[in-house]
């Protein structure tokens, strides 16, 4: 039954699910993005900040995804790795107008990737330099050299410029994201 399931992923009959983590500090706009990415009547209206985390999901024409949204305040942070071996694809969120904690981002992106569940795999990463509304917003170039995304030389990454509240830029990384899924998630 294995080959016919992935016979049918490979000609578009079946949607294939792809287990994503949506990690980032407090306040970067992680379950805004997520909840901008559902469907508009599935939509929730009062976002609150993740405790712990939840569980989210959508589909695109390809690919179901579960999300797990990861709560990025500091306390939280270390649950983080529990979640990484199911992982298939991460989801980076930056709040690109808050200068002040890119170097906290930057430490916790470094420790993502050194985690022995994520170091030695090819997980695609999507980084949403988020927030690009406000006017102390940093562009997603600047974010992407303050990160040093550059030395991601074993992972398959993309950087989007985003407005989770509009809907900005979200769309872009999702494509992406569907883009390298006949590579990574068949």
């Amino acid at each position: 039954m294995g080959l016919f399931d992935k016979l049918a992923g490979w000609l578009g009959l079946k949607k294939k699910e792809v287990h994503v983590l949506c990690i980032g500090l407090d306040n970067s706009g992680k379950t805004t993005i997520i909840n901008k990415l559902k469907p508009s009547n599935a939509q929730t209206q009062d976002i609150v900040p993740t405790i712990g985390f939840s569980i989210e999901k959508f589909k695109t024409s390809s690919l179901s995804f579960t999300v797990f949204d990861m709560s990025g305040q500091g306390r939280y942070r270390n649950l983080w790795e529990h979640y990484y071996k199911e992982g298939q694809a991460i989801i980076f969120v930056i709040d690109s107008s808050d200068k002040l904690r890119m170097v906290v981002a930057k430490e916790e992106l470094d420790t993502l990737l050194n985690h022995p569940d994520v170091k030695h795999r090819r997980l695609p990463i999507l980084f949403f330099a988020n927030k690009m509304d406000l006017r102390d917003a940093i562009s997603s170039v600047k974010v992407s050299q303050l990160l040093s995304l550059e030395n991601i030389k074993d992972k398959p990454w993309h950087i989007c410029a985003s407005d989770a509240l509009k809907g900005e830029g979200l769309q872009e990384g999702v494509d992406w994201l569907q883009g390298i899924s006949f590579f990574f998630f068949l």
